[in-house]
């Protein structure tokens, strides 16, 4: 079908409003918040309801259009850039909470709520969705769910995999189908995991129009420890002794003396400049729970060398301790003309040799990088600082990046805990997954999207693709990530 017959058809399917073609309408979505990476839709289609993404997605099968699915668009590894050859469908528009229950302790929303709306709607019954990305007051649940989105108190109370119960997705032929259980696991007994698979498979195998998530008791009492240590390997040290305690904090952050000073320039969260790390340990629960803890914390805390132990008196500077934790990507912004993130995950054994290893490559490529992670979960989100108008800049910030992912994948890490592979990473799935693993990640695709129409070269790479990066490994004196590509 020739594009305006095509456009035709969607038009009929939509109100015109909700249709975009022209350059100036599809700017604002040409990237994610990876901005490394922009190109524009054949057109933005931006549904208002279930039926209506149906009725698109059957639209584009019956045609073989391709879809690249958007929430907010506040991803960091290019998932949803878009394809000049595909339909950008937004789920934006989907935004009703169509019920919490108390009982259940559940929340019933489409996918364009934000992360935080869903908090604020619950907090009348003491409740909230625990799940809480450094973008929570964007970015959306389906996106989140797309990405198995994290955040900083997922250390206790889990990734967005652990915090949903039941989907409502609409496949590639527009066909609507149920997933999960509003049981306590969400599983349905006697059959596949299919909530597990389609938690964290950016838009692949299907788009998410309604999410029932579990939500959780508000605490009586919440209290942050922030403590400074003299060394990011004496930091952390200190983590895997409060890990090895038998504590699990609601969270336990770490940044570095650069993301601190940017940090505290922005938002004056009261952080120790002086320190050349500073830890964030939280704890939660009942008044007594949280006293006894924050004690055994502090000890253990003043045993790993911190040179001063901070803790909140009240909620407000809790609050300002983690907005400067919040706000540490918008802070390297301020300083820095561009900036790449990135998302490794590594044992937590590995932090010392992973943090001085990224020290020499900074060195090495000649490019500053703040630290910040989610340091109880080994999840690091290194700040590559650049300038995209100095030639070569970008170059350099990508093969670092490049690099740290490959050091995680090699101390027994992964190369990514919550953002999510798509154009970012792609690569690197081919130093972290065989040849054959990756035939039966393409074999799963297959079995939702057989024209393989959903985010077309996203996240999964072949087999020839990850043949010419090998080749490409191996012109640059790396060696091939498995022998066995040499034959694609």
């Amino acid at each position: 079908m020739a594009p305006s017959t095509f456009l035709d058809a969607l038009v009929r399917l939509l109100p015109v409003a909700a249709v975009k073609t022209t350059v100036e309408e599809m700017r604002p979505f040409e990237c994610d918040g990876l901005s490394m990476y922009r190109a524009l839709p054949m057109c933005v289609a931006l549904p208002e309801s279930e039926a209506q993404v149906a009725a698109v997605l059957a639209l584009c099968h019956a045609h073989r259009v391709p879809v690249v699915p958007r929430g907010a668009g506040t991803g960091l590894s290019g998932g949803a850039l878009p394809d000049a050859r595909a339909l950008l469908l937004s789920t934006a528009r989907l935004t009703r909470i169509h019920g919490i229950d108390r009982d259940a302790c559940t929340a019933r929303v489409d996918p364009g709520v934000r992360n935080l709306a869903i908090s604020a709607a619950a907090a009348v019954h003491d409740l909230y969705y625990a799940p809480d990305p450094s973008s929570q007051i964007a970015c959306t649940i389906g996106g989140n769910v797309a990405e198995n989105s994290g955040g900083v108190h997922c250390l206790k109370y889990g990734l967005t995999v652990h915090n949903v119960r039941k989907l409502r997705v609409a496949l590639m032929t527009g066909e609507i189908v149920e997933i999960g259980t509003e049981s306590l696991d969400g599983t349905t007994p006697g059959g596949y995991d299919l909530l597990a698979l389609m938690v964290g498979s950016e838009g692949l195998l299907g788009i998410v129009t309604e999410v029932t998530v579990k939500l959780t008791p508000r605490p009586a009492l919440a209290q942050v420890a922030m403590a400074s240590f003299p060394s990011t390997e004496a930091a952390g040290a200190a983590v895997g002794a409060i890990l090895a305690a038998g504590i699990i904090p609601a969270g336990l952050e770490m940044m570095d003396r650069i993301a601190t000073a940017a940090v505290e320039d922005f938002v004056h969260a009261g952080y120790d400049l002086d320190a050349e790390a500073i830890l964030l340990c939280e704890s939660d629960g009942t008044t007594e729970e949280v006293a006894d803890e924050m004690k055994r914390i502090a000890e253990i805390l003043r045993r790993g060398g911190a040179t001063d132990i901070r803790v909140s008196r009240n909620e407000e500077e809790r609050l300002r301790y983690w907005s400067g934790r919040k706000n540490a990507f918008p802070a390297t912004g301020r300083i820095s003309p561009d900036y790449y993130c990135m998302d490794g995950t590594i044992p937590r054994r590995e932090l010392p040799r992973v943090l001085g290893e990224i020290q020499r490559l900074s060195r090495h490529y000649g490019l500053r990088c703040a630290n910040v992670f989610h340091a109880g979960d080994g999840n690091l989100h290194p700040l590559i600082m650049f300038d995209a108008n100095v030639a070569g800049e970008t170059e350099r910030a990508e093969a670092f990046g490049a690099e740290i992912l490959e050091l995680c994948v090699e101390v027994g890490g992964t190369i990514t805990g919550e953002h999510g592979v798509g154009i970012e990473k792609i690569d690197q799935m081919c130093v972290q997954f065989s040849p054959r693993e990756l035939t039966r990640m393409h074999e799963i695709k297959r079995a939702f999207d057989p024209a393989e129409l959903l985010n077309p070269g996203k996240a999964v790479p072949t087999l020839h693709r990850c043949a010419e990066f090998g080749r490409m490994r191996v012109g640059l004196g790396r060696p091939l990530p498995f022998p066995d590509l040499e034959r694609y």
